[in-house]
């Protein structure tokens, strides 16, 4: 028996019906796997053209939201074959496929519902009778519906795996920037995008904050975007009403070159407003530069789940962010003096015991200093409490820049300072710092355009020298400021250390070499 083999590989009989052989043909591939509606397509091709001349086939698929989306065509195409395909979603749903001129659109329906359009163009097409175009339609129709299923679990399976994730790493955000970034790396994994941006506004609607996904220059890319308003974006506005924005060709949209789409040199793109319980705090775009794209329904529908847990995420971020910063701010009164802005006693007392700690396992030396002022009290009496606090607030500013960065310069209360040297401090280099803060001190100070002068005492005691622990050395310190003040005749005051005979006057250049 003489046989011939179609593009599917089901055997037929040479000689037989070709619409006969199709429906054969059909039934045998169909039962072996869900093949690609170009698969069936081509299938078919050989016998209609057989059995009814044709020359070209196309299928559409219809959908809700695009309309008809050409899925598979064998011949050329015709200049009005989506016109033609239209026509007969307009006619009864039961209605007969028909010939006009050399095409023949079949509706194609599963479960009472249009799923897409079979064009035929041919020049015998009234010869097709009415089983074999019933069962071609069901074929489609099947195909359609089977690959629309998959594409569905496909999408459900990763947007479910880009919201977990998303929500997974964005609840352990601690700041609205971290928020943003994660959401906008989880768009673009989401939408499988080439690149992704965002950016944030300030109260003012101004771009404080930008960040780049995968961009050649990186965040660099996108600075010019820093301090303007992002109300004079199309993109902004087209989203600060907390709707997404799907642009399947950018290059329709008069979009301004220093905008973020044209930064990011983008042809298609989906834009998401980062939305807050205050409204709009900045902006997602992720898209594409090599090419446009047509957006779905279902990309919408992710859109929109991104918008609900990026709106969860930013909130939350917002929150412990705010709190991490309220715990800092108690933690800094806690520990700091409000009017001059230096550590406290407590935090003094906290730092030198560490110090003292450290110095003992390294054989090391720490040296604290108390700071008592001369003639601070006449200045609160005759220019009033506000000059005596402005008074010592420079008079913080100027011991500050007498010591190292790794020093401690606290206030202890009133008029009274402390001043705590690490890293291996000796009595020269403890005596230039103390004679350098007296020699600042005497300096006049400047206070609502009038002239008033101060002096300082200094008590210097050092470990292990002087003490064994830090509170015999802050005992120590205080009693060499004692002695200090009592020996010290004038104004301008002086230091002395705890161990010293005579007290010291207060030489700036004294041992400043070794500072």
């Amino acid at each position: 028996m003489n046989v011939s083999t179609s593009p599917a590989g089901a055997g037929t009989v040479l000689g037989a019906d070709p619409q006969d052989a199709l429906l054969a043909d059909l039934v045998s591939f169909m039962t072996r796997d869900t093949p690609s509606v170009q698969h069936v397509l081509e299938l078919a091709e050989p016998h209609l053209r057989a059995a009814a001349g044709l020359t070209a086939a196309t299928v559409f698929e219809l959908d809700t939201e695009t309309g008809m989306n050409l899925i598979a065509r064998v011949g050329p195409a015709g200049n009005r074959d989506l016109f033609t395909a239209g026509k007969v979603l307009r006619q009864a749903a039961g209605a007969r496929p028909t010939v006009s001129g050399e095409q023949m659109a079949v509706r194609l329906r599963i479960g009472g519902q249009s799923v897409g359009v079979l064009l035929l163009t041919g020049s015998d097409l009234q010869s097709l009778r009415p089983d074999l175009l019933d069962s071609l339609a069901l074929h489609f129709a099947s195909t359609l519906q089977a690959l629309a299923a998959e594409r569905q679990r496909q999408f459900l399976a990763h947007s479910s795996a880009t919201i977990r994730q998303l929500f997974e790493t964005g609840m352990a955000a601690t700041s609205v920037e971290a928020a943003a970034r994660i959401l906008v790396t989880s768009a673009a994994g989401g939408f499988r995008t080439e690149h992704g941006a965002v950016y944030l506004t300030d109260a003012a609607g101004m771009i404080r904050y930008v960040h780049a996904v995968n961009l050649p220059g990186g965040d660099d890319q996108l600075h010019t975007l820093v301090g303007r308003p992002a109300a004079e974006s199309p993109v902004w506005r087209a989203v600060e009403g907390g709707q997404a924005s799907l642009v399947g060709n950018a290059a329709t949209l008069p979009l301004p070159a220093h905008g973020l789409v044209r930064l990011m040199r983008l042809e298609a793109y989906v834009a998401l407003p980062l939305m807050s319980a205050a409204g709009p705090i900045g902006m997602i775009v992720v898209g594409d530069s090599a090419t446009t794209r047509a957006w779905s329904s279902q990309d919408r529908i992710l859109a929109e789940q991104l918008l609900v847990e990026g709106a969860l995420i930013l909130d939350s971020a917002g929150m412990r962010q705010a709190a991490q910063a309220h715990v800092a701010q108690l933690s800094h009164q806690a520990f700091h003096d409000s009017l001059t802005g230096l550590p406290n006693r407590t935090h003094l007392i906290e730092q030198a015991g560490l110090a003292v700690r450290e110095a003992a396992a390294t054989r090391g030396r720490v040296a604290l200093m108390m700071l008592d002022l001369n003639g601070f009290k006449e200045v609160n009496d005759t220019a009033g409490h506000q000059a005596g606090d402005v008074l010592l607030q420079q008079v913080a500013k100027r011991v500050l820049g007498a010591v190292r960065d790794n020093d401690v310069v606290a206030r202890l209360g009133g008029d009274e300072f402390a001043i705590l040297l690490t890293h291996d401090p000796d009595e020269a280099v403890a005596g230039a710092v103390a004679a350098r803060i007296c020699e600042r001190l005497r300096q006049p100070f400047t206070i609502d355009g009038q002239e008033h002068t101060l002096g300082g005492s200094v008590g210097i005691a050092l470990y292990p020298d002087d003490a064994t622990g830090y509170e015999e050395l802050m005992k120590g310190a205080d009693a060499a400021m004692y002695a200090a003040k009592r020996d010290t005749k004038h104004l301008g005051g002086g230091f002395r250390l705890l161990s010293g005979e005579d007290p010291g006057h207060g030489d700036a250049d004294q041992g400043a070499a070794d500072q």
